[in-house]
């Protein structure tokens, strides 16, 4: 019972520490969570973002419109300015020495939509992981442990038994896993550029993309021949891809004149051009090869 005791006082202590800091994010399907990191300020996930208006709900009921000081989508970031009326913000940890390591206990708190507060317990399980944001680039570095979380808690803290930042729910493995990008000096300083609206800048090229593998199953499955490449499943309207002519079904098997076999080479090339370069493309549409050039 000695053990058992220990967890529940802890439980007890990270709920009252930090949970009056932890608010949910939007209503209904679209719900996510938040945490307060400073006055007036929440950090959340950017895909519970819906509007540059966000709704905010507080553990006291209260119920406040925040507005979107800043937002980086393919870091999985936005940061909230709203009224915090006083809530003491999270402890951020003091440097890399307080950064976990695989074993380590941590504590997941979400408030999903403002439905109620819930406060889990895991371990860490592993580190360096890495997922897609919002827009298919990879975010690396993440924290991954297993503490239970259910639908709607991406954004809210998780933290050690001091009750200090360890990192930001975000994805959602599957088989009890969840993914958190560590809150390291390197995050507190793309908060605080969120915060001031710094956003960063990245060329969007405006798809969503099925990687190799899935691309050559689908191109057997309507008698087309095996290539190497990214299969374009969604353009968006009035995208650089748009309007340089790319559509659904296009498979990209080149950039830059560098082959094509994963989402990450394609972006690797976005990121290589120069301010004014355009982006050359070859893609097969059927059996044809064409050359399209995307300008951003």
């Amino acid at each position: 019972m000695g053990a058992l005791a220990e967890v529940q006082d802890a439980v007890t202590q990270v709920t009252a520490n930090v949970g009056p800091a932890v608010v949910g994010i939007g209503g209904g399907w679209a719900q996510g969570c938040g945490v307060v990191i400073g006055d007036g300020i929440v950090l959340t996930n950017a895909h519970n973002v819906r509007s540059e208006e966000v709704r905010v709900s507080f553990g006291d009921d209260r119920l406040v419109t925040g507005h979107l000081a800043g937002t980086d989508i393919d870091g999985d970031l936005a940061v909230i300015a709203v009224d915090t009326e006083g809530i003491t913000p999270i402890s951020w940890p003091n440097g890399t020495s307080d950064a976990p390591t695989p074993g380590a206990v941590v504590f997941a708190l979400a408030d999903p939509g403002g439905r109620g507060l819930r406060v889990t317990v895991g371990l860490v399980s592993s580190v360096g992981r890495s997922f897609r944001g919002p827009r298919g680039r990879r975010v690396t570095g993440s924290l991954e442990h297993t503490a239970p979380m259910g639908r709607g808690s991406s954004g809210g803290p998780v933290v050690d038994a001091e009750g200090r930042f360890v990192g930001l729910n975000t994805n959602r493995m599957g088989e009890g896993f969840y993914l958190a990008i560590p809150a390291d000096q390197e995050l507190h300083a793309r908060v605080d550029a969120l915060a001031r609206g710094d956003n960063p800048t990245r060329r969007h090229l405006g798809v969503g993309l099925v990687p190799g593998r899935a691309a050559r199953r689908l191109r057997r499955s309507v008698g087309l021949p095996d290539r190497d490449g990214v299969l374009v499943q969604v353009v968006e309207d009035d995208s650089p891809a748009a309007r340089a002519g790319l559509r659904q079904g296009d498979l990209i098997i080149e950039a830059a004149g560098i082959p094509v076999s994963s989402i990450d080479d394609l972006y690797t090339a976005v990121d290589a051009l120069s301010t004014d370069d355009s982006l050359a493309l070859t893609v097969v549409r059927g059996t044809e090869e064409l050359a399209v050039s995307v300008t951003f």
